[in-house]
């Protein structure tokens, strides 16, 4: 029955006063609910103007992308205005609340061609925002905000001393403070703060940013003064990982994200219960948020337990030119997803059964005779029943399987890039028929040749616990055992082997890879290369028992052994050093000096850093109460063109004249300063002591002494009181002895 309304005033009445009527009870009451029938309504924007005539095919384009993720009832009602042009926005209506959320999330922000983008949104979320003033009924002409110029956030590539010094950042207790390195003297402070973060910093991976971590998210910080240029409020935040590029940033947590009823600043209810968060740094904006990845069901150890699986970070991994992120459903499939759309990469994921790991190209492949552009990817498969293990290339985004090796045997195999992705080392341990012993071949894929040949290092007979790359070179380090590793007080004992290609006639090619040298009975585990190649640490790290560290040169410049004559390395150890409980080892960006430090979050034992230069000899030692973080502060990628780096190298000693000059001048100036000071302590030591014999002098003659104290007894002492005492020394020149029978 209809609500009768006779009992209200009449509007006309001039007792009628609206501002003493409250009608907000009935309006609630009997106000049209548009969420109830209106939530299958899509509205689509961004479309393309057409006339009646070219409207029909429009529409039944539009018709088949739309079905595609639902069934629409009726046909699209796309508005047509007075001057016969579309409005370039269209209705459709879905059979389901479901299935026009599913079209908003599939559809939004698809490309239609180059010149228009699809932005699909319910019907009822634009009323809603309408009701809500969030959209004026006015049309407003945007207001264009004055130029404000912004803080050079690559300031400190310009080192305002001149002599291109690095800067680092160093978290103890809750003090966090960034410095520039002045080698043997005290760093120079830029800024100290406390409280900045509240659980560890982070540099993005081209020193633009430093992150800070808290309860409500991550911030951003940068500039000369270091001020904050960029927030990201994901609750609880745990780990943070930045893509090449620094476009992008994923954030995690363990908890999952939960939005409170009156919303959140920067997530969505669709972001509600997902633990990982990708957003855009430039824009702030979260382009796509994912759980955490569950185990099956069925996942239990021998005793019955769940297993519990250790999070892998990072989980998203980004191709070199931040184009793609890719997620590995390990055992299943790896799926990669375009930028920055976040949409899924031909609409599917890569189904690789029993894929177990990983890894991007580090960099551009340009492999032999491939123009098109591309990205790979590596991956390995263990052995499922008669198939055997296989390690496989992959182009994106064809998808296309470029190169495919079988292995067998296998327990466990690791994927081992070269820096500018010339070469990828498969590290495979394999065991014996009755799986008592493990022993290691390394697979090497020659990546840019043609058809990706593959060389085998399979003279190593011991298990290789640790591998590493020469960036931006051929050569490579293991540490091997023939022990099993264990984690155990007492480290095993290692061997350290040095490879490197042959010499090949014209250097057009590189030739297979040797065996330089192998130093047995060691303690190491850790290999750390210069970011520049040819210096390279092994050290012990983590320990109880050994601290050692050793400094290899690859080139040395010194007589080459006769066995290493058709090698392309010369190597050499320079030195050695030690670092109590050292836990972390970073060279700088430039190559020229390492930082070793001993964090409190392993032990709390002589916590503080050392600090070397490339050649092992220690610059600065200094214990830290409550040290826990030491990083370099890296540099983006050189301008240089390789040419003008080529000429760099070829004029390096003209280069190193000027350098020598500049650091003679800088030791001259801090000699004299040495010398200026202890001068000016002698001045002021003179002048106190000229005041206090003015002091004695003044004193005497106010009680009338005379001002030599033996001046009188010189006087009144005669001849006959002079004493004269004679002293009689006796000295043996020589003295023998002789033994009578």
């Amino acid at each position: 029955m209809a609500p009768s309304f006779d009992h209200l005033p009449d509007p006309e009445d001039d007792e009628y006063d609206e501002e003493e009527l409250d009608f907000s009870d009935l309006r609630e009451r009997f106000e049209v609910q548009l969420e109830q029938g209106l939530d299958t309504f899509v509205v689509i924007d961004g479309l393309p103007r057409v006339t009646e005539e070219t409207k029909p095919k429009l529409i039944k384009f539009l018709s088949r992308k739309l079905n595609a993720v639902g069934k629409t009832k009726e046909d699209i009602h796309m508005p047509i205005g007075h001057d016969g042009n579309s409005y370039q926005f269209a209705f459709v209506e879905y059979s389901s609340p479901a299935e026009a959320l599913a079209a908003c999330k599939a559809l939004d922000g698809t490309a239609l061609d180059k010149k228009h983008t699809l932005r699909v949104n319910k019907l009822t979320d634009i009323d809603r925002f309408g009701r809500e003033g969030r959209i004026d009924d006015d049309y407003h002409p945007p207001k264009i905000e004055g130029f404000a110029e912004k803080e050079h956030l690559r300031s400190w590539l310009s080192d305002p001393s001149g002599r291109g010094r690095d800067q680092f950042v160093m978290y103890k207790d809750d003090r966090v403070q960034v410095l520039w390195n002045n080698e043997k003297d005290t760093p120079e402070e830029i800024v100290d703060r406390q409280s900045w973060t509240e659980s560890f910093v982070q540099w993005s991976p081209q020193g633009t940013y430093l992150t800070s971590m808290h309860v409500q998210g991550v911030q951003l910080w940068g500039g000369p003064q270091f001020s904050r240029q960029k927030r990201f409020a994901h609750p609880f935040v745990n780990l943070v990982d930045y893509s090449p590029g620094e476009k992008y940033l994923t954030t995690w947590s363990n908890r999952p994200i939960s939005i409170p009823e009156e919303g959140h600043p920067m997530l969505s209810v669709d972001d509600d219960g997902k633990n990982y968060v990708i957003w855009d740094i430039e824009t702030g904006k979260a382009l796509r948020s994912f759980a955490n990845i569950d185990l099956p069901s069925n996942s239990n150890d021998e005793a019955g337990q769940p297993i519990k699986r250790k999070i892998v970070w990072p989980a998203f991994k980004w191709s070199s030119d931040d184009k793609y992120v890719a997620r590995l459903t390990q055992g299943a499939s790896i799926s990669v997803y375009e930028l920055p759309r976040m949409g899924l990469l031909d609409k599917t994921s890569i189904k690789i059964e029993g894929v177990m790991d990983f890894d991007w190209a580090p960099a551009a492949p340009h492999r032999d005779g491939i123009k098109t552009y591309e990205q790979l990817f590596c991956y390995w498969t263990p052995e499922i029943g008669s198939n055997p293990a296989k390690v496989g290339l992959m182009s994106i985004p064809s998808k296309e399987v470029v190169r495919t090796l079988n292995l067998f045997s296998v327990t466990d195999a690791k994927l081992h890039w070269q820096s500018d992705a010339s070469y990828l080392c498969v590290k495979v341990d394999r065991h014996s028929k009755s799986k008592k012993s493990l022993a290691t071949s390394l697979e090497i894929f020659r990546v840019k040749e043609k058809g990706v040949p593959v060389e085998v290092v399979d003279s190593i007979k011991d298990t290789v616990i640790n591998f590493a790359w020469e960036p931006k070179g051929d050569r490579f380090v293991i540490i091997t055992t023939a022990e099993v590793v264990a984690a155990t007080a007492v480290p095993p004992k290692t061997s350290v082997a040095f490879y490197c290609p042959e010499k090949v006639k014209g250097g057009a090619a590189v030739g297979n890879f040797k065996h330089i040298r192998t130093y047995d009975k060691k303690n190491s585990n850790a290999i750390y290369w210069s970011p520049k190649g040819r210096f390279v640490i092994v050290a012990t790290v983590h320990s109880q028992q050994s601290f050692d560290m050793e400094f290899y040169d690859m080139d040395f410049e010194g007589e080459k052994p006769e066995s290493d004559k058709d090698l392309t390395a010369n190597l050499q150890l320079m030195n050695t050093a030690d670092h109590y409980g050292v836990t972390d080892i970073d060279w700088d960006p430039s190559g020229r000096f390492v930082a070793t430090s001993a964090s409190i979050w392993k032990h709390t034992m002589e916590n503080g850093y050392h600090l070397y230069d490339f050649k092992g000899e220690q610059l600065r030692e200094e214990p830290v109460e409550k040290f826990k973080q030491w990083l370099w502060r890296p540099r983006p990628p050189t301008l240089l063109t390789k040419e003008k780096q080529k000429e760099i190298r070829k004029n390096l000693r003209e280069y190193s004249r000027v350098f020598d000059e500049e650091d003679k001048d800088r030791g001259a100036s801090a000699d004299l300063a040495v010398v200026e000071h202890r001068r000016r302590l002698y001045d002021e030591w003179v002048q106190w002591r000229q005041n206090v014999l003015d002091d004695i002098k003044m004193e005497k003659q106010e009680l009338n002494l005379p001002e030599d104290p033996l001046e009188g007894l010189i006087k009144n002492t005669s001849d006959e009181e002079n004493q004269i005492i004679e002293e009689i020394v006796e000295e043996i020149v020589e003295e023998s002895e002789e033994i009578i029978s």
